[in-house]
């Protein structure tokens, strides 16, 4: 058995966990939409064709902000498209994942859909294959009350109000080769700042989101981040990060330790936005929007897809992972290095929501179910609230391939009135961890509930047939006796303890 030290302690908090951090995202992409939040004629299906077995769900997972409609597709997309008559919508190619869009769900749809779940707007524009002039007619269409062409556009197509869109990303992931419009970073840097600075002509108190890099192994990595915040800086809030994590050729011990990556993305990303305020003097912070997140097995996506000039399927089945408990257990750690970075991530998407890459699965005419990295997400949003604060860890390491030296138990805690949670990871595959945890000075008495995410075989999935097989379950080793909590972890696992 292992054994882990950890200390808790409210005089050193990271800062206010946002509750935009428990964001999702939805692009139009595989079964995402269309089979997945949307799907006419469905037994669960409301008036508007949206399932209401996956609204549930959704509500139940505790997401807070969903981005839309991309990711790679909005690259491509024309907003106009999506808005008007449905019959009179324009069938169109998409180019990012080679499928037909039938302009079914646009803008109304989805903020219709949003307000059933509950859940803000993040909208992103086109910066691919249009430009500011676009982002300013959709910005338009969306905010402004009436007296223009677009605003009342908008009121004769069933909207008298505003959709009020907040959050605004300016364009995906532009250093991307494989993105519609790819552009240097000094061209997107100048057409960020150009479209931020028109948009906020119309409505100053937006928040933007500048495209960072697309990943941390992109050779553009932190050279981007520094141009384009150079071009951009006074005219954005956030820089965005993406990063996407797979257990690689049977490497679980690297796969679990993917917590490691994100944490040192973040601060380079962080540190790389720093240097450019103190360049230029400027008294202002930029954040970080960590809109694109997850575990996605990048490696199964077949090599572009279809490519047949006459083969442009309508919602083909892309990436719908399976995920395992171990995928979970990563899940979990993820959320961990978000909380742990709440001073500086304050908006975070996990992508995406529905069958592609997602936590929740809707079977064609059939039920919605749970994935194994629901858990972990819908238990952290509903506990994690208040203040990030410091947890000291004392443990054993262990050496992976792909990030050196990493603690076999990860931690992560949030305190807020008369409460606090604890969310810990055992990452050995064959050891359980016993950890104690100095919480003395947060004043609890009181374990309220215990749970962790685990199984006998870390690669044990739900299914149609069992989606049950893999779930929550009380944790029967936690004690809480005076001032400290003691909790077994099983191998490959993530627990959340709840005090009070």
């Amino acid at each position: 058995m292992l054994h882990a030290s950890l200390t808790v302690d409210p005089a050193r908090p990271v800062g206010p966990v946002s509750r935009r951090l428990f964001g999702a995202f939805v692009e139009h992409m595989g079964r995402g939409v269309y089979g997945g939040i949307y799907e006419p004629g469905h037994p669960a299906a409301d008036e508007d064709g949206f399932r209401r077995d996956v609204i549930d769900l959704v509500r139940e997972l505790g997401v807070t902000t969903v981005r839309y409609p991309g990711g790679n597709f909005v690259s491509g997309f024309r907003w106009e498209d999506g808005v008007g008559p449905r019959e009179d919508r324009p069938v169109r190619l998409d180019l990012a994942w080679h499928s037909t869009e039938t302009n079914e769900v646009g803008l109304h749809e989805f903020a219709s859909w949003l307000e059933k779940v509950g859940a803000e707007l993040m909208l992103a524009v086109n910066l691919g294959t249009r430009g500011t002039p676009e982002a300013l007619d959709l910005l338009e269409y969306a905010n402004v009350p009436s007296g223009t062409t677009l605003a009342d556009q908008r009121i004769r197509n069933g909207r008298p109000q505003p959709f009020d869109v907040r959050m605004w990303c300016l364009g995906n992931e532009m250093d991307g080769p494989w993105q519609l419009g790819q552009l240097s970073a000094e061209d997107y840097g100048k057409l960020a700042a150009r479209t931020a600075k028109a948009m906020r002509r119309l409505d100053p108190d937006l928040e933007l989101v500048a495209c960072g890099s697309s990943g941390a192994a992109m050779p553009t990595f932190g050279e981007w981040e520094r141009a384009v915040l150079t071009h951009a800086y006074d005219d954005v809030d956030f820089i965005s990060c993406h990063a996407y994590y797979e257990e690689k050729d049977g490497d679980l011990g690297s796969f679990l330790a993917s917590a490691t990556d994100m944490d040192r993305s973040i601060e380079t990303v962080v540190a790389t936005a720093d240097h450019v305020k103190a360049v230029r003097r400027s008294p202002k912070t930029i954040d970080v929007s960590f809109d694109e997140w997850n575990v996605w097995y990048v490696s199964r996506v077949p090599a572009g897809l279809a490519k047949r000039i006459d083969d442009w399927p309508l919602a083909p089945p892309i990436s719908e992972e399976p995920y395992t408990v171990a995928d979970g257990v990563v899940v979990g750690n993820l959320l961990m290095s978000l909380i742990r970075h709440a001073d500086r991530v304050t908006s975070a998407s996990m992508a995406q929501l529905v069958n592609v890459i997602a936590p929740i699965a809707a079977e064609p005419q059939g039920p919605a179910w749970r994935r194994s990295t629901f858990f972990p997400f819908a238990t952290t949003a509903r506990l994690a609230r208040g203040v990030a604060l410091h947890v000291g860890v004392d443990c054993p390491g262990y050496d992976t391939a792909e990030h050196g030296e990493v603690p076999v138990v990860d931690a992560a805690a949030t305190v807020d009135a008369g409460a606090a949670a604890l969310f810990l990871v055992n990452r050995s595959q064959t050891e359980e961890a016993e950890v104690t945890v100095d919480v003395a000075a947060l004043g609890m008495s009181t374990i309220e509930e215990a749970l962790t995410l685990s199984d006998p075989d870390p690669h044990a999935a739900n299914t149609t047939d069992r989606p049950d097989r893999v779930r929550l379950r009380p944790t029967t080793r936690a004690a809480l006796i005076g001032g400290r909590l003691r909790v077994g972890l099983p191998p490959v696992s993530w627990t959340a303890v709840s005090l009070h």
